[in-house]
């Protein structure tokens, strides 16, 4: 995990972006725009709350979607992850069922709609203590090229086409994506200040983060956030397809004005409170002995290590660094040869997105070296090392560590307009679904 992100992606955006739009002569006058909207919320008393949460869709397993819902009949993960018994409700159709669930979780009084308008302050603090707070709100929707709202993966097809057609369905923003930014103005005086009266909403999670809420319903407050966003940009922290999908399903639209023109988000300063930054590792179809003995004629394969060592022995590398993991084994690999950096980078060598563990992996070893198709039927995602080797086992593959991927070279990678591979970053903690939705017909 890497220490001091928020500084570090503080210094980055001053030294990177400029401290607001306004300072970039090449950027857009118009910044961020976060407005109010009325919430759907779980009625459930606090002592209740925590089992109604979910962690986001993109981290459920199926075993852990099977827990969610032992626990909670009424669990959120039943709407972002609808499944059989949510496809009963619409003749087959999960998605539709998705919906026909909301509908009757609100007429059953599960769910209510707030009678007004309010940005919320969402409050998370881990167990160890470490605070995020940021603003919950409907962000206006901006193109990359505009340079306000920053992505730095790539996305997949798939993954959109999913979460469109749960989000068509439904027509709601069910979870909230995250972005950062440098701030310490107006909207981070609101955010500080939310906790001099009582939260809407309180609860605890099973991963013992605790979670708070405030509803923000000043128009006064509202209008400073307004004036302060108006000058700024951010950065995509984690929802990267759920972004790509917002703006798809408002491209759906024609250019009609409607909800489908903002979407649910979460928008953390950095300065303040500030996210953890993991990383999030590979496991790629090819077996122990070939991967081996492809790559060892690339790079330098170290001698074998435990798989103890092998997060310590990584941090202690300098330049390009990855570890190969086969049962309790691992090898660290490095020092790819010039000749083969050249071939699977090309111009792109030298670049903030070409020094990446992670660029390296994909463009060099994954595609040029291991001659893999890059997708999600070769290369698949582990969140820490032991759900990676035990993928690893049970299709016959190899497990590949990476190191967290600095917050300063995220930024870079952004600032440029490039794109890093897939799933390159894991920010932590994570909004919890299900605290808030956003209905587009409460709108």
């Amino acid at each position: 995990m890497l220490s001091n992100n928020r500084e570090l992606l503080d210094r980055t955006w001053v030294a990177s972006f400029g401290v607001t739009i306004a300072e970039n002569a090449a950027a857009p006058t118009r910044g961020l725009s976060l407005t109010p909207f009325r919430a759907t919320r779980y009625s459930a008393p606090p002592d209740r709350l925590g089992p109604q949460l979910s962690p986001p869709y993109d981290v459920i397993s199926p075993a852990a979607r099977e827990a969610l819902v032992g626990t909670s009949d009424t669990n959120a993960v039943r709407l972002i992850l609808p499944g059989e018994s949510e496809a009963a409700l619409a003749e087959g159709d999960r998605y539709a069922g998705a919906n026909v669930l909301m509908d009757r979780w609100l007429s059953e009084g599960v769910l209510e709609v707030d009678d007004s308008e309010a940005l919320f302050v969402y409050e998370m603090v881990t167990p160890d203590g470490e605070v995020t707070r940021g603003l919950l709100g409907a962000v206006e929707l901006r193109d990359p090229d505009d340079g306000v709202i920053l992505p730095h993966e790539n996305t997949m097809a798939g993954p959109v086409s999913d979460r469109l057609a749960l989000m068509a369905a439904t027509q709601a923003n069910l979870e909230p994506i995250f972005l950062v930014y440098d701030g310490g103005g107006a909207a981070s005086e609101v955010v500080a200040s939310a906790s001099d009266s009582p939260p809407v909403a309180e609860a605890r999670t099973p991963d013992g983060i605790a979670h708070r809420l405030w509803a923000i319903a000043d128009p006064t407050a509202h209008a400073a956030v307004s004036d302060d966003l108006a000058g700024r940009r951010a950065l995509i922290a984690d929802g990267h397809h759920r972004y790509a999908t917002y703006r798809q399903l408002q491209a759906d639209h024609g250019g009609v004005p409607g909800p489908w023109d903002r979407g649910l988000t979460l928008l953390v300063d950095t300065s303040s409170y500030g996210p953890q930054v993991h990383p999030i590792h590979r496991v790629v179809t090819l077996d122990w002995d070939r991967i081996i003995e492809l790559t060892r004629p690339a790079a330098s394969v170290s001698a074998p290590i435990s798989v103890a060592e092998a997060a310590p022995a990584l941090a202690a590398q300098t330049g390009f660094a990855v570890a190969l993991v086969h049962g309790d084994e691992a090898v660290l690999v490095s020092g790819v040869h010039p000749d083969v950096l050249d071939a699977g980078l090309g111009e792109e060598r030298d670049s903030a997105l070409g020094r990446l563990d992670v660029t390296v992996l994909h463009r060099v070893l994954i595609e040029h070296v291991w001659g893999l198709t890059d997708s999600v039927d070769t290369v698949g995602y582990a969140h820490d090392i032991d759900e990676a080797r035990a993928a690893a086992a049970s299709n016959g593959g190899t497990a590949v560590l990476l190191r967290a991927t600095p917050v300063q070279s995220v930024a870079e990678v952004a600032s440029a307009g490039a794109r890093m591979p897939r799933k390159s970053t894991l920010f932590t903690p994570k909004p919890a679904s299900g605290l808030v939705i956003r209905r587009f017909v409460d709108q």
